[in-house]
C-alpha cells in the first residue's frame, strides 16, 4: 500500500503556536512563541512536510499571522502546507512564490468555488480543498458557521478540478483527543478519487495503525494530520512516522 503521510500540525494565534478545542478561539493553548523553532523539530524528528494553519487569517479572511508562517518557511527545508485567510488568487500566488508548497483553501471551496478551479489551474499539484465537517456539514470563516452542503457533496464538485488533496477535519474531534472519525473520513475518500488527509482527534499510535488498517479497504487516504497529541507528547513523532510506514 501507498506510505501515509504524517503532517504535524502547527495552528497560528496571535504569532504562537497553539491548539484549539473543537475549533474554539476561546479554548486555545499556546504550546510554542517561535514558530519556526516548532517547525525545525517537526522536520529534525523526521517530519516530510509541516501543516500550518492561520486561525486568525481564517476568521478575518484574510492572512494574520504572515510573519509566522515566513518564520516557519525560512526553518525548515521540507514542503509547507498552508490554510487560514487564503481567499483570491493573489494571496495563493504570494505564499507559493515565497515557498509554501501547498495551499489549503476551506471556506474559498464553498463561498467561492471558481478560485479552487482558477487556482489549479494556475498551479497544478499545489492547492487542497479543506473541507471541515460538523456532522457531515460544511462549516466555514474559521468553523464559526456550518452550511447546508455535505462533505461528500462539495469534495464531488471539485473531482475534475485538479485538486491536489483533500483535508478532512471533524470539527467535534479536533483538539479533544477523542480519536479520528474514521467512517466519515473513509466515506469521503470512497465518494472521490482526491487523495484524502484525515484531521482531527487523533490521540494514540493506535489511532494511527487504525486509520492505516483502513487505508487498506480506503485506499484514498493517503495522510493524516496530527496536532494536540504530539505537543503533549502522547504520541513520539519519530514513533508514529515509522507506524504509518512499517
Amino acid at each position: 500500500m501507498p506510505k501515509i503521510i504524517l503532517y504535524p500540525a502547527i495552528d497560528l494565534k496571535d504569532g504562537e503556536c497553539v491548539r484549539l478545542a473543537q475549533g474554539d478561539m476561546g479554548r486555545a493553548t499556546v504550546f510554542n512563541d517561535d514558530p519556526g523553532a516548532q517547525a525545525r523539530a517537526f522536520t529534525d524528528a523526521g517530519a516530510d512536510w509541516v501543516h500550518v494553519v492561520d486561525l486568525n487569517g481564517a476568521f478575518e479572511g484574510k492572512p494574520v499571522n504572515s510573519a509566522a508562517v515566513e518564520a516557519i518557511i525560512d526553518a525548515v527545508d521540507k514542503p509547507v502546507q498552508l490554510g487560514g485567510g487564503i481567499r483570491d488568487l493573489a494571496t495563493v500566488s504570494h505564499w507559493l512564490s515565497s515557498g509554501v508548497e501547498r495551499i489549503v483553501l476551506g471556506t474559498a471551496a464553498i463561498k467561492n468555488p471558481d478560485l479552487v478551479r482558477n487556482a489549479c489551474a494556475a498551479f497544478p499539484g499545489q492547492i487542497a480543498v479543506g473541507i471541515d465537517a460538523r456532522n457531515g456539514r460544511v462549516a466555514v470563516e474559521g468553523w464559526a458557521e456550518t452550511s447546508d452542503v455535505t462533505a461528500v457533496d462539495l469534495a464531488k464538485q471539485f473531482e475534475d478540478a485538479g485538486v491536489a488533496a483533500i483535508v478532512h477535519t471533524d470539527i467535534d474531534r479536533d483538539g479533544v483527543l477523542g480519536g479520528p472519525n474514521l467512517n466519515a473520513s473513509a466515506a469521503l475518500a470512497d465518494a472521490v478519487k482526491i487523495p484524502l488527509i484525515v484531521s482531527g482527534g487523533v490521540a494514540t499510535i493506535k489511532d494511527l495503525y487504525a486509520i492505516k488498517l483502513r487505508a487498506l479497504n480506503s485506499p484514498g487516504i493517503a495522510g493524516v494530520i496530527s496536532g494536540r497529541a504530539l505537543y503533549d507528547g502522547r504520541i513520539e513523532l519519530s514513533e508514529a512516522i515509522l507506524a504509518l510506514a512499517e
